[in-house]
């Protein structure tokens, strides 16, 4: 007997063809039983207030049949526990919360049972409770109280639907650590994902929240979510990527649904998301609660307002997912970076490519990262190599709470470190920089540039004499408009094809966040316009350029290094 699996290997192609996506019911009967409920649901708001089974598209029903379709009546045990569906927005989202989670109430045979829905933010709580209040209070002309009212107590001011008969909930809560905490739900669907990926402490609130599916076999949890309007982060990114890679077979997890509506890789890498028509792709909603005049106008607006407003457009219309959150205020290298990558350039790889290394530093405050950036000249065709890592003082992810979830995400990438003790980190930056002296690709002097700012104690550390390093080795670079030179020389050759990076996730966010001001005839990017969002690496990057526009030599004309 074959075993059963949930990966969809074949996804890019039924999207192009506009077939479902959604596996089929496991216990047809159990579907049909939760679908003939849920068609006779109202969707109060739209015009008509029609029946759901006469005013939504059929991956509604799909999804909802595999959802109903997974309990094992016999046993009382679904064996599938989890769904994971990403769609872009005005897809019935908030509708299709609503009504498999008001079904599950009205078929639920549990007494006192909970269902909640864990929205992140009130507003949304809000979004979420009033479709399913309607459903419950819609009345027919002739009728002074509903079949549903009869049945279910709707108590607004607390989000609540209650069984009469059987004593169960359905609530809607704005998600914290105190009202997740304790929860013995049968079923839980997470709203808007994509914002709990934002919140810090959002994994272990979550879970804490889901821990009564341990005594409830018939228990399950939604996962709804649109795209994320920033490059994806924490719970959201975690959970997005485990999808992914169950739905391509790479995780066999057969109690575990991904349905992500999203455009197949190499429609992206061609562009072609770019096109109007490819909306229709992603949007099953499509004709329905989708207006497809809407969405033609807004992607027509988008368009002529530039690649930020297109960008946003995308990621929330088409589930694109965005790699740099370009704003009108960018550095124009921004524009070239994401093209410029490759993701095997390691600082090894980096070292065994080139003929010389520099160096820059910049940061390093209890509440700021320190960011170190490499830049070698290679062999032969003399392009630019970056490399970079930041550190972090665990304090930071008490002060800067807002990008606390990325920071994380850093460290589990190798990217980021992050260190109990100050001094962890200048001693870590120092080994990195002997390590590349030690194999004689450091000049003899101006190799490491820093901010003349707060220099003092990697200085110290860099010219202790177990270092054997110099002062020579070292520059303060200037800062603020003086630095123009340095910014306008790496968008330049990043733009070119002349400077190649790593494509880390930690150096596309700085760059980013980066903010450009112009000072006369020149430009200038600091820290305090970018705000909390951290620049460090990038500017550790202009640090090193300044050095590396010097034309350096070697620090030997001949050298061989080996590698273990």
């Amino acid at each position: 007997m074959t075993e059963r699996s949930t990966a969809c290997l074949d996804w890019a192609d039924r999207l192009r063809d506009g077939r479902s996506i959604i596996p089929p019911p496991i216990f047809p009967d159990e579907a049909e039983a939760g679908l003939s409920v849920m068609r006779e649901l109202r969707i109060v708001d739209a015009p008509g207030s029609p029946r759901m089974g006469d005013a939504c598209g059929q991956w509604v029903f799909d999804l909802a049949a595999s959802v109903f379709g997974a309990y094992d009546a016999d046993s009382g045990r679904r064996l599938i526990t989890e769904w994971f569906v990403m769609l872009p927005k005005k897809n019935f989202k908030s509708g299709l919360a609503a009504s498999i989670m008001l079904t599950s109430l009205i078929r639920n045979w549990r007494q006192s049972a909970e269902f909640t829905i864990l929205a992140p933010t009130v507003e949304v709580a809000n979004n979420s409770f009033g479709p399913a209040r309607d459903m419950v209070t819609f009345r027919e002309p002739d009728e002074n109280l509903s079949e549903l009212e009869n049945l279910i107590h709707v108590q607004g001011h607390i989000k609540t639907l209650t069984h009469r008969n059987k004593n169960a909930t359905l609530r809607v809560i704005a998600a914290d650590a105190n009202t997740a905490a304790g929860k013995k739900s049968v079923g839980t669907l997470i709203e808007e994902l994509w914002l709990f990926g934002k919140q810090p402490g959002a994994a272990e609130m979550l879970r804490e929240a889901l821990g009564g599916l341990a005594s409830r076999p018939e228990g399950f949890t939604i996962w709804l979510t649109t795209q994320s309007d920033e490059p994806p982060a924490g719970v959201f990114k975690e959970k997005l990527q485990y999808a992914r890679d169950v739905r391509d077979g790479k995780i066999h997890d057969p109690q575990f649904v991904p349905i992500i509506y999203e455009h197949p890789p190499e429609v992206v890498e061609a562009k072609q998301h770019l096109k109007v028509e490819s909306l229709a792709m992603v949007n099953p909603n499509l004709g329905y609660s989708v207006d497809q005049t809407f969405l033609h106008r807004e992607f027509r607006k988008a368009t002529e307002e530039g690649e930020s407003s297109l960008r946003g457009f995308l990621a929330k219309h088409g589930n694109v997912e965005i790699g740099l959150n370009l704003r009108h205020d960018r550095w124009a290298g921004s524009d070239f970076w994401e093209a410029a990558g490759d993701a095997t350039l390691t600082l090894d790889e980096l070292m065994r490519r080139s003929e010389v290394v520099v160096f820059g530093i910049d940061g390093g405050g209890l509440d700021d990262l320190l960011g170190l950036s490499a830049i070698g000249r290679e062999k032969d065709t003399r392009r630019w190599l970056h490399w970079a890592h930041a550190w972090a003082h665990e304090i930071v992810l008490q002060r800067r709470k807002e990008i606390a979830p990325r920071l994380l995400d850093f460290q589990k990438a190798g990217q980021l470190t992050i260190v109990q003790r100050p001094g962890q980190d200048v001693v870590q930056v120092a080994d990195i920089i002997c390590k590349v002296r030690d194999a004689q690709l450091l000049p003899d002097k101006n190799a490491i540039g820093v901010d003349a700012a707060g220099i003092g104690a990697i200085v110290e550390e860099l010219t202790t004499p177990a270092r054997n390093l110099t002062p020579d080795h070292i520059v303060a670079i200037s800062q603020g408009w003086k630095l123009n030179g340095a910014i306008k020389t790496v968008e330049r050759m990043v733009a070119g094809g002349e400077m190649v990076h790593g494509a880390t996730e930690l150096m596309a966010w700085s760059v980013s966040n980066a903010r450009v001001v112009p000072v006369g005839n020149a430009v200038t990017i600091n820290k305090q316009v970018s705000g909390s969002a951290k620049i460090d690496p990038l500017m550790a990057t202009f640090d090193a350029a300044s050095l590396m526009a010097l034309n350096p030599a070697p620090a030997v004309a001949e050298y061989q290094i080996f590698f273990l």
